[in-house]
């Protein structure tokens, strides 16, 4: 169990140092209109979204080791730490001030992680059945939600963009649990193996432009819950993943304060940039 948060604290921290390096990439690029591929070769041939590209592999080996080791519960908690680290750098990188209502927010967003963390039980062991083809659907409904989000502008399409970057890496928590061994062939053959490559690229992709668009914290607050909550709840619900005896009640509490809280933030935020252009950044040609 402490294998298993350790290594997904650790790479909570790659994660969170990955996201303000890809920013830092992303806004060297002008801007894409729509869901143009292109834009995200032009992205990693800057130097900052290149290391955020080896840092976020290296993160996810660890990940990897701790969805295998701890219940998806546990493992996407621990995760989403990378929400105060990458804030916490948004602030020195990018000057984006938080103010008294984001830190509390954020600080709430922690506290309720910490809640569902706490509730996590043993791993479940459930097969997945039909789960890595759910995905594969899921991709396509992400895709489609994707390039009508990146039609709009301003605070909204940041927020969305970052929301479905979020489903995306829920894919590759999921997927990543669902793989059968760690054998070359049987990677291959596993439907698992595939979701979780797709849903990854189409994630970093998606977080991509949600940078480019609007501030971190913005972009990341959605991205961060949906990529914990979504995995938590397929691995209690069909996986397996237990709660603690008597813990049923906080874990409630612990989601609902962390979408509660995540929500307050993006909408303070929205408010926030939408209220002052100045905020939002302005890459170059790249």
């Amino acid at each position: 169990m402490l294998l298993g948060l350790a290594a997904a604290l650790t790479a909570a921290g790659l994660y969170g140092v990955a996201a303000v390096l890809q920013a830092s990439g992303a806004r060297q690029v002008a801007r894409a209109s729509g869901l143009d591929p292109r834009v995200l070769v032009r992205i990693l041939r800057q130097p900052p979204a290149a290391a955020a590209l080896v840092l976020m592999l290296t993160g996810f080996l660890l990940h990897l080791l701790s969805v295998r080791l701890v219940p998806l519960f546990l493992a996407q908690a621990g995760i989403a730490v990378s929400l105060v680290v990458t804030a916490l750098l948004a602030v020195f990188r990018f000057g984006e001030r938080l103010s008294r209502t984001e830190c509390v927010s954020v600080g709430a967003v922690i506290a309720g992680l910490v809640l569902l963390s706490a509730s996590s039980g043993e791993v479940g062991n459930g097969d997945g059945g039909s789960i890595p083809w759910a995905l594969f659907a899921a991709i396509v409904v992400i895709a489609a939600l994707a390039w009508v989000a990146g039609r709009r502008r301003g605070p909204s399409s940041t927020a969305a963009l970052g929301l479905l970057a979020g489903f995306g890496y829920a894919i590759v928590g999921i997927s990543a649990r669902l793989l059968p061994d760690f054998q070359p062939l049987h990677l291959v053959a596993s439907p698992a193996t595939w979701s979780l490559g797709i849903g990854g690229s189409l994630a970093f992709f998606l977080y991509s432009l949600a940078l480019q668009r609007g501030a971190v914290t913005l972009a990341t607050t959605p991205m961060i819950v949906t990529q914990t909550v979504t995995p938590a709840a397929v691995g209690v619900l069909l996986l397996g993943d237990g709660v603690r005896p008597g813990w049923a009640v906080a874990a409630a509490v612990g989601f609902v304060v962390t979408v509660a809280a995540a929500t307050a933030l993006v909408r303070f935020e929205g408010a926030h940039q939408g209220a002052s252009p100045a905020a939002a950044p302005h890459p170059t040609n790249g």
